[in-house]
């Protein structure tokens, strides 16, 4: 090999070892999808622990995002479930109620399940959840929450709300023999989270819980339902609470109303469609941030509008 061959190969390895890596982002699956690939542990472990097939995998899909949460992704923790005293498995760290919480990591998702059912089944304060009828999905959601389960008063709803969406009782069925097993075709009922006019807007897809998610200036936003709260938003979308705190410029003591626009990605800086609008009685300069997607602080520099200083009918506001 001639001095020249050797010192092309030389510096293509040089550059090879120095070009940037390409990191794939690891695809996300959907509820559906989540269901069919743990609906059969979730059988079993009813079967060996008596616990409703229908209850985990409605916590694993509400505390995982159906597998799609940073926990679940990297420390195969489907169900929240802290470090605890005692606890001498490997550990994982995240922000949670408080800062740098100490979770659970498992080899594997299977090694999350059955750790799931001895966290219920050998500690006292869940007892009472073996005193109820295991065909009662409403009454284990309901005594979960009493025992402790969740901080969220809301969390019987919400693990209620996803077993009648995908029908999740079903399994409860067919893991006592009480129904035979049928292929999964039928569409499930989508709840309804939007404002009637939704006219104009594209459909990117749906949350774990049926929450339909919206694109606006290439951005991904939801509606808020009645009730809602920041945390459980983050929750129910696989994020940090501080995230979206950040990206729909909030702060942490803002209380959400039914219809608002709470976007799930930064908002880009303009507009990609429409350069101007034109200000109506009643609007503000973040309700027009909102509506078009665009970032506060960078709209009232693009128009000249400082901080605590609203537009007039009738005024112009650039958007590009």
């Amino acid at each position: 090999m001639d001095r020249i061959t050797l010192r092309v190969l030389f510096f293509t390895i040089i550059l090879f070892m120095n070009a940037p890596k390409v990191i794939v982002a690891q695809q996300k699956i959907t509820t559906e999808e989540y269901i069919l690939k743990y609906k059969n542990i979730a059988m079993e472990k009813m079967r060996e622990y008596r616990i409703p097939a229908s209850i985990t995998l409605a916590q694993g899909i509400l505390e995982s995002g159906s597998g799609n949460s940073n926990l679940a992704r990297h420390a195969n923790n489907h169900f929240g479930i802290k470090c605890h005293t005692g606890w001498r498995g490997r550990s994982y760290y995240a922000d949670d109620d408080e800062k740098n919480e100490c979770f659970r990591a498992y080899k594997n998702p299977e090694e999350s399940y059955h750790d799931h059912s001895l966290f219920l089944t050998q500690r006292p304060r869940y007892a009472s959840l073996f005193d109820l009828d295991i065909m009662d999905y409403k009454e284990w959601a309901n005594g979960l929450s009493k025992a402790g389960y969740a901080t969220n008063p809301r969390y019987p709803e919400l693990l209620i709300r996803i077993i009648e969406r995908y029908n999740l009782h079903e399994y409860d069925l067919i893991a006592m023999d009480k129904k035979k097993f049928q292929a999964e075709t039928a569409p499930h009922e989508i709840h309804s989270f939007v404002p009637a006019d939704t006219s104009g807007l594209t459909l990117a897809g749906y949350s774990p819980l049926g929450r339909k998610v919206y694109i606006n200036n290439r951005r991904k936003f939801v509606f808020s339902d009645k009730g809602d709260h920041i945390k459980e938003l983050a929750h129910e979308f696989g994020v940090y609470g501080w995230q979206l705190i950040k990206y729909n410029e909030l702060s942490k003591d803002d209380s959400l109303v039914p219809g608002q626009m709470i976007y799930l990605e930064k908002k880009r800086r303009k507009s990609s469609g429409q350069e101007f609008h034109e200000v109506v009685v009643g609007d503000n300069m973040y309700n027009i941030s909102q509506q078009y997607g665009i970032r506060l602080k960078v709209l009232r520099r693009k128009n000249n509008l400082p901080e605590g200083v609203q537009p007039e009918a009738g005024a112009r506001i650039r958007l590009r």
